[in-house]
């Protein structure tokens, strides 16, 4: 028995508070019984009644603002070979990436969500990158990109800004 709409956004809602880890499309179509294109719709619904869904290459999450932490942009450059190093520094010192972001001059700006709060997130992103033999979204932009991070304190958001710094990412 298929269930109403309303309904079935309510249940994945509920999934992705549940959730420990993003949600693939497919997994949502075929717990709630509807097409992978159904659960697109559902999700650009419940956007638009401000709803944090984030799309990443994991599948669906539902972020929640860090009611204690602390978010900062940080304008980066660098190349493809140093993605994993660099994307390693911020979790190292203790910040998740929440997404990447560039100012394309003819689209404006582009944003995905990542999500990557650990090593082996890095580990998986990377292998994606590779796997599908795709470019980065930063080389639209010729390396130079932007990257919203989530800490719990502005100490270690200061020490991700030192030490991407250090290797020479930061741009001023």
């Amino acid at each position: 028995m298929q269930v109403d709409g309303e309904t079935r956004r309510a249940r994945m809602i509920q999934l992705l508070q549940q959730a420990k880890e993003p949600i693939p499309g497919a997994r949502l179509a075929r717990e709630m019984g509807v097409s992978r294109q159904v659960i697109v719709q559902d999700i650009a619904l419940l956007r638009a009644v401000d709803k944090n869904i984030l799309s990443t290459n994991k599948g669906y999450v539902l972020f929640h603002k860090q009611a204690e932490g602390s978010t900062r942009s940080f304008h980066v450059r660098h190349t493809d070979d140093q993605i994993a190093d660099e994307l390693n520094t911020i979790v190292d010192c203790g910040g998740s990436v929440k997404d990447v972001t560039v100012e394309h001059p003819i689209y404006g700006q582009i944003s995905v969500d990542l999500i990557i709060r650990s090593r082996l997130d890095v580990e998986n992103f990377v292998a994606q990158v590779e796997a599908y033999r795709t470019k980065p979204l930063n080389n639209l932009t010729d390396g130079a990109h932007f990257h919203t991070v989530t800490a719990r304190r502005e100490a270690v958001l200061d020490c991700i800004g030192e030490e991407l710094r250090k290797k020479g990412y930061l741009l001023d």
